[in-house]
Parts: structure tokens; C-alpha cells; sequence
């Protein structure tokens, strides 16, 4: 599971930062792919990587602002003309349908696959199957913003196979048994316990992406005891007071939350470019407070083992 940063700017596109947008692949789950906000020239930031369009299934749109947006119906109609034909999905704010259906009709772009679209209202589970839980809280920003949560579940423990092989049951249908029944009887007529031959369960993986906020108590419940936090750093240290006027944080806000929060690692993005030079200021200011924290840059991936 690693997560692919396509834009990390804010606003506007820079010379090293195009607007938002990251995706999350996930190798151990038929390599599908979740995507978050989509800035303009998404696409063309995809070509730099090895992000397959036909292998995104979900897309999370945090609030409406272009730098958000821009690049989603050039996304969809790529994903249709590369082949896709899987069911994609799009959250997002009120207002995300009529931005989707209206540009695709006014440029005549017919999609192959089936799409779908949810408009969120409110705060709570918007998505859960068999592996994961996704839910939203609305941040603080100048219109309705949302972050997301990614709980993946509890994964069964590993079958100990050397326990059973030392017990004369040796690789065959009886193991597949073991794995889904509390108890198996063997040929032989004895009769296993099953949790005595596996091992404990896999922990789920904790994610908090949160789109533009200031810094508010949702942010922090969120990425609450998160192995992820991915958070936005518009400006620095000392600047709280713009921060709080343009509805964003600075470097040290977010560390506060990740502290607050509890997490095991944050990571800064959504880099005003007035930055450009000096990006390096915004981590130093952040791990004064919180580590481990990283600066997120075009193209990078961070792996979440």
C-alpha cells in the first residue's frame, strides 16, 4: 500500500508543484487504485508515473476549489479512452455531480465504464466492504470541505504451517478447512482447534487525508491513532493569523494535530509556492514538533507497510 503525490501545491500551479492531487495503490488488493482531489493537469502528471487510469476505482474530492478540481473531467475521459471499463465512483461535496455530468455533456465525452457519483452531506460512513471503512468529518474552510478516514480491517493471521506439519497434517485441501472453521476433524479422527494453528490477526492500516482546513477539532478526530496523516501546509510558522483569514494551516498547526492526534508519521502538502525556494523551512518548523514528518514533493510515494 503506498500513496503517489501527482500535485503538491496550492492555489495555482508551480514550476516544481502542480495543484493537488495523490493516489493510494494497493498491490494487496488487485493493485486498485483510490484517488484524492484532482488538480488541474492531473493527468498529464500521471504520465510520470506508473499510476494506471483503468486501475482507479475510487475518487475522493474533498471540496470544490479549482485547484481540487480542474482535472477531473479530463481524468474520467482518459480513463474511458486507456481502456477502462470498471465501475468508478466519485465522492465529493454538493455541486461535484453537476460539475462532473455538465462537462462531460458539454464536450461530448462518452465514458465506457460506469460511473457513479455521491454527493456527501453530512459526517459519517460513506463507503465499507469486506476490507475496508471510509468515513468523513467536514473541516474548517471557506466552503464545505471534507477529510477522510481509511480504516482497513483486521486481516486473518497467518496459517502456521509448521505447527501443523509437526502434527503429521501436511499442505492439502485440510488447510483451506482450517482457515475458515473454528474446528476440523482429520482422517485420522482427531480434531484440531483452528486458532491453535493460526497466528494473531494483521492490525487494518489507519489513513487520514483531510483536505483544506484551519486547524479544528474534526481534523484531529480524523486522524485519530492514524499510521498516516496526510495534512496541508499553505504557510509557516508565524503566519497563524493569514492562515486562519484564507481558511488554512501553517507548518506547525499541522504538527499540532498530528500530536494531538496520535498518529506514527505525518505529511505535508498543498505547499504555497511561495515556498518554492525555501520548502525545506516548513519540515524543520513541523519536526520541532512532530516526527517522524515528511514534505511531500511531485511524484513522490511513501510506502505504508
Amino acid at each position: 500500500m503506498h500513496f503517489t503525490f501527482l500535485g503538491t501545491g496550492a492555489g495555482v500551479p508551480a514550476k516544481n508543484r502542480n495543484t493537488t492531487s495523490m493516489v493510494l495503490t494497493m498491490p494487496e488488493y488487485q493493485g486498485d487504485t483510490w484517488m484524492f482531489d484532482c488538480g488541474e493537469a492531473t493527468q498529464h502528471q500521471i504520465l510520470h508515473t506508473s499510476v494506471k487510469l483503468s486501475k482507479i476505482k475510487k475518487i475522493f474530492i474533498t471540496h470544490m476549489h479549482g485547484d481540487h478540481i480542474y482535472g477531473l473531467p479530463g481524468v474520467l475521459g482518459s480513463r474511458s479512452f486507456q481502456g477502462g471499463v470498471d465501475k468508478l465512483t466519485v465522492y465529493g461535496p454538493k455541486g461535484i455531480k453537476d460539475f462532473i455530468e455538465i462537462s462531460l455533456s458539454v464536450s461530448s465525452t462518452y465514458l465506457k465504464y460506469p460511473l457513479e457519483i455521491i454527493e456527501l452531506d453530512e459526517d459519517g460512513i460513506i463507503y465499507e466492504d469486506g476490507n475496508f471503512k471510509v468515513s468523513v468529518k467536514e473541516l474548517e474552510h471557506g466552503i464545505t470541505c471534507f477529510g477522510y478516514r481509511i480504516e482497513e480491517k483486521d486481516q486473518p493471521g497467518t496459517l502456521l504451517v509448521d505447527r501443523l506439519k509437526a502434527e503429521g497434517v501436511m499442505p492439502g485441501p485440510i488447510y483451506r478447512q482450517i482457515k475458515e472453521h473454528a474446528a476440523v476433524t482429520l482422517p485420522d479422527g482427531r480434531t484440531l482447534t483452528s486458532s491453535d494453528y493460526i497466528g494473531p490477526d494483521k492490525k487494518g492500516r489507519k489513513l487520514a487525508v483531510l483536505g483544506d482546513t484551519r486547524v479544528c477539532q474534526a481534523a484531529v478526530e480524523l486522524a485519530e491513532n492514524a499510521d498516516l496523516l496526510i495534512h496541508e501546509s499553505t504557510f509557516s510558522k508565524g503566519m497563524e493569523q493569514k492562515a486562519h483569514s484564507y481558511f488554512h494551516s501553517t507548518s506547525t498547526q499541522a504538527a499540532k494535530t498530528a500530536k494531538a492526534a496520535n498518529v506514527a508519521a505525518l505529511i505535508l502538502t498543498h505547499i504555497s509556492s511561495r515556498f518554492q525556494e525555501d520548502d525545506q523551512l516548513l519540515l524543520e518548523e513541523a519536526r520541532e514538533i512532530f516526527n517522524p514528518t515528511y514534505l511531500a514533493k511531485d511524484f513522490w510515494t511513501y510506502e505504508l507497510n
